[in-house]
């Protein structure tokens, strides 16, 4: 019973940085696509939140629970397939929290030109620029952290 509580808590954890992460990628680029400076700043201020609630607390709880698991089975950290998604998970990690960064000030940015009703300023568009290309490999890297965790591929000598 207690390996199966920590499974699934393991795998929901997984499902809400992807389900989050694809969420929070379609609303902020519909968002931007429309140049409104008062929706991108209200639509990145819930994106914000989203990220410091469901994200953050998936991204802590994905090594308790997986530690966890590795415990109950046995698997050993030093198995190929684990020290793959380990390795993903801190490089994913190396592009996310930038993202959250980039995302407070597109929001600030965002803000501020609709209480001046100006224009957005160069900056948000360097940053939504950057912030999209960061999700490129961050994202990448949990989808192959999803089939490692699948697939448990053996690397290596029989």
């Amino acid at each position: 019973m207690l390996y199966f509580l920590v499974k699934y808590l393991h795998v929901l954890g997984a499902i809400v940085i992807l389900g989050t992460g694809t969420g929070i990628a379609f609303f902020m680029l519909m968002a931007h696509r429309t140049s409104d400076a008062g929706f991108i700043a209200r639509t990145a201020s819930v994106v914000v939140i989203a990220d410091a609630i469901f994200t953050l607390s998936a991204v802590i709880l994905q090594p308790i629970t997986g530690g966890l698991l590795m415990m109950l089975t046995g698997i050993q950290p030093s198995e190929p397939w684990m020290l793959a998604s380990l390795a993903l998970y801190v490089f994913a990690g190396l592009f996310w929290v930038p993202v959250v960064f980039m995302q407070i000030e597109m929001r600030d940015l965002a803000r501020k030109a609709s209480e001046q009703r100006t224009a957005l300023p160069e900056r948000y568009f360097v940053l939504f620029r950057r912030w999209f290309a960061f999700g490129i490999p961050g994202f990448g890297a949990t989808m192959l952290i999803l089939w490692l965790m699948i697939e448990k591929p053996f690397w290596g000598m029989q």
